[in-house]
């Protein structure tokens, strides 16, 4: 039996036959030929029901508002935008090799695309190469000439590759009226290895030498570039750095011991920390409506169980970090922006120490108005193994999985963006495409109901765009810039399932509605057979 979601999935599978390559299936085909029964069963139609029902009672609000329109005259609605925050990250502006596949890039952010927030790349160790040097403003590396005069493949080689200069980035999306989202402010596999090369005395090196700790990545064998972030390569530096401190505490060499020996290292790394914060926010204090202050610290609270421990150092997931680093984050923050900008803390480690984080964080003063949560599902296989029916994947395997998870997270006290989304296609041809599309339409509804969510990031959207190691089937857009039927699932929920469209009487001046929340424009003609319009916001 075909259930209410495959049946509104032929509709876009209709629409995107076109972009699948010609030997492929049909995608018009239903789309329960692709998904297995022990799916259908999981997704079935009393799920599909709960989620439509979440959906009207959590994302929609009823609205009366003063016209000046006679009694029963016809008001046509129109929602302008949404109030929830449908985004995707940026990292790819300019970078695809030809005018017409970077228009078709941006042409997905802003009125008439899928996004109205973006996240711009802020990474510290791709933004300040060397001390006080900043690619804020860009240069020719991030011109579009630049990138149009190399190769896929040549392009994935470039040290700035999926790291373009922030303004114009942010000139761009504030032109298209997208709201800006900073990524990240702190995290400790985007410090930048001059903090050691520059601000380490030698001596100090040499202790570190001595006790076989790990200058930075580079030390360990790994290359900065960005093509390198892949094939395992967080988990293999952060395996290198836990795997010496353990040796450390045999030999009495604790956070604080090891900070005696190396005084002028720990200052320093407090200090530049600090910086980082008031740097960004004397550039850019204004141009972003959130930030990820810190992102993937909840391992390390883990560890040490408080947010204020006192001690110099912290034996961090991807290095040695400042003590307390992400509280002092926060703090920093707090002093360095704009009251108006929000604040999340960021991960992909949603255990339940990740809620306690949020709330000792609270407790010591830090400000947090959004938690973010990622769901990366790398592997294709893993998608493929959904479409099948599992449901110990990340945690999406079932709608009540996902509620659990995130009714866990909303414990916190605080709104939920699902930060950064990767949902992989298990191959490259039409059957693969579609199982894609129908995980993506499902878990997308399944967040969308829940009343804690605040906003959904897709990572790459483009295949074959992303890092090595990271599967190149993930994005919305082929390699070519076709749209996928992802896309289409997408777009068919954005801009038609989940907009507002009607006509409603005016009455004694007023017009009422129900709505998705977001910016609406009503039209009527007066008294006087004028045509009138007004712009209001459904809260």
């Amino acid at each position: 039996m075909k259930t209410r979601n495959t049946r509104s999935l032929s509709f876009f599978f209709a629409l995107c036959a076109v972009t699948l390559p010609a030997e492929s299936s049909s995608v018009a085909d239903a789309a329960d030929d692709v998904m297995g029964e022990a799916y259908r069963a999981i997704w079935n139609e009393a799920e599909q029901a709960r989620i439509d029902t979440d959906i009207e009672k959590n994302r929609k609000a009823d609205g009366v508002f003063e016209i000046d329109a006679p009694d029963g005259a016809e008001v046509r609605i129109e929602q302008l935008s949404h109030a929830f925050r449908f985004g995707a990250h940026i990292f790819n502006f300019n970078q695809l090799g030809s005018t017409a596949a970077n228009d078709a890039y941006k042409a997905s952010y802003g009125a008439g695309g899928l996004f109205n927030q973006a996240t711009v790349s802020f990474y510290w160790i791709d933004h300040e190469l060397t001390p006080g040097a900043f690619r804020f403003g860009g240069g020719y590396e991030d011109s579009e000439r630049f990138w149009n005069s190399l190769t896929r493949e040549e392009a994935m080689r470039e040290r700035h590759w999926r790291r373009p200069a922030p303004g114009p980035v942010i000139d761009f999306l504030r032109a298209r009226d997208v709201a800006v989202h900073g990524h990240v402010l702190i995290w400790g596999q985007a410090t930048p290895y001059w903090v050691y090369d520059w601000h380490c005395p030698e001596r100090e090196k040499r202790v570190l030498d001595e006790l076989g700790i790990p200058r930075h990545s580079a030390h360990l064998g790994f290359e900065p570039a960005g093509q390198n972030w892949g094939n395992g390569f967080q988990g293999r530096r952060a395996r290198a750095w836990r795997g010496k401190y353990p040796s450390l505490r045999e030999a009495g060499l604790d956070e604080a011991a090891l900070a005696e020996r190396i005084p002028v290292f720990a200052a320093n790394l407090r200090r530049l920390h600090r910086k980082r914060v008031f740097d960004v926010a004397a550039a850019y204090g204004d141009a972003a409506d959130s930030w990820d202050v810190v992102n993937e610290s909840a391992g390390d609270f883990s560890q040490y169980g408080a947010s204020r421990t006192g001690l110099p150092l912290w034996f961090g997931w991807f290095g040695l970090m400042p003590g307390d680093y992400p509280l002092h984050a926060l703090l920093d923050a707090g002093e360095a922006f704009p009251k108006h900008v929000k604040f999340a803390v960021n991960d992909a480690n949603l255990k339940p120490y990740y809620v306690e984080q949020v709330k000792d964080l609270e407790k010591e003063g830090a400000r947090i108005d959004i938690v973010g949560c990622q769901m990366h599902i790398f592997d294709t296989n893993a998608c493929a193994r959904l479409a099948a029916g599992a449901t110990n994947v990340n945690w999406v395997g079932s709608p009540q999985i996902i509620r659990d998870r995130l009714d866990m997270i909303a414990g916190a006290g605080r709104p939920i963006h699902v930060s950064e989304v990767t949902i992989a296609a298990p191959g490259e041809d039409a059957r693969a495409f579609r199982i894609q599309a129908e995980l993506a339409r499902n878990i997308y509804r399944a967040w969308f109901s829940h009343p804690a969510v605040m906003g959904i990031t897709w990572w790459n959207t483009v295949d074959g765009a992303g890092v090595a190691g990271e599967p190149l089937v993930s994005g919305i857009f082929t390699r070519d810039m076709e749209k996928k039927p992802v896309w289409f699932a997408l777009d068919n929920l954005v801009n038609r399932e989940w907009r507002t469209r009607a006509v409603a009487k005016a009455t004694s001046g007023k017009v009422a509605f129900r709505g998705f929340r977001g910016r609406y424009r009503l039209e009527w003609t007066d008294a006087t057979g004028a045509a009138r319009s007004k712009w209001v916001d459904l809260e």
